[in-house]
């Protein structure tokens, strides 16, 4: 073959090669700032050390919920008629059950697993029947994520007077419920056994709470009241926190066994 009919090999220009560099490094960004994302949310669920704030889903847990809120308006009809196969409740032997009544909306029924965080249920159930949380509220609302109360300030800052062990892997305890839409779960601080009185009720799939915080039940009717709640709130952050006077009040928690 003559030498002259060869083609010599191209050099790639110094622009397409700097252009490719752009493109690898916008991509590695996007890949570090999806998975802090996910970081922050689940680190948003606990309150900062030596306070005592509990909370379910941390500031950024904002951007997850928001990122949640397509997912949550398919299933928004999912529970609102008390669907049991959609969220594990139908699994749960001898549940206990609690109505939580939520003043200008209804009530929520929840179906508590004691077989999977006994400790938690015992506290949550004992302050219900003493009516520690008569007349409290849920003060941090994120739509597409989540609702937050059971403190007596209704700042986040506030509990019981004891805390309890956090009934999760992380912490050693084997919690097979997941953090699934209508799962109900406790608060809590950096402090894995800081739970006290907080709890959250999950509007949307949020699986990546799971290990790190006990969840220890599912609502089984009444999920359109959570659904509208959330639709309803006006956060004065990027936290979810609602403003005292627009907090939805808990007028009573019952509990009852079937």
């Amino acid at each position: 073959m003559n030498r002259d009919s060869q083609k010599k090999p191209q050099k790639k220009s110094k622009k397409t090669q700097d252009g490719n560099g752009l493109a690898l490094l916008c991509a590695l960004i996007a890949a570090a700032a999806a998975v802090l994302l996910v970081v922050f949310a689940a680190r948003g669920l606990a309150r900062p050390a030596g306070s005592h704030e509990e909370t379910a889903g941390g500031e950024a847990a904002a951007e997850s919920g928001s990122g949640a809120a397509a997912a949550g308006d398919e299933a928004a009809g999912a529970l609102a008629a008390g669907d049991k196969e959609t969220n594990g409740a139908e699994a749960i032997e001898n549940p206990i059950y609690a109505d939580i009544s939520v003043e200008g909306y209804g009530t929520i029924t929840v179906a508590l697993d004691a077989a999977a965080a006994p400790a938690t249920v015992r506290n949550f159930t004992a302050l219900a029947e003493e009516g520690f949380y008569d007349g409290l509220t849920f003060h941090r609302i994120i739509d597409g994520f989540m609702m937050q109360g059971g403190d007596p300030e209704g700042t986040g800052l506030g509990g019981a007077d004891e805390t309890i062990p956090g009934e999760f892997a992380a912490n050693g305890y084997d919690n097979p419920l997941s953090h699934t839409r209508g799962a109900i779960s406790m608060a809590r601080s950096q402090n894995y056994d800081s739970a006290s009185s907080q709890f959250f009720i999950v509007q949307s799939d949020s699986t990546y709470l799971d290990g790190q915080y006990a969840a220890f039940g599912y609502v089984t009717s009444g999920m359109e009241y959570v659904d509208q709640i959330c639709k309803d709130a006006k956060p004065t952050d990027g936290n979810g926190s609602i403003a005292k006077e627009d907090q939805p009040v808990i007028t009573s928690i019952v509990i009852r066994q079937e």
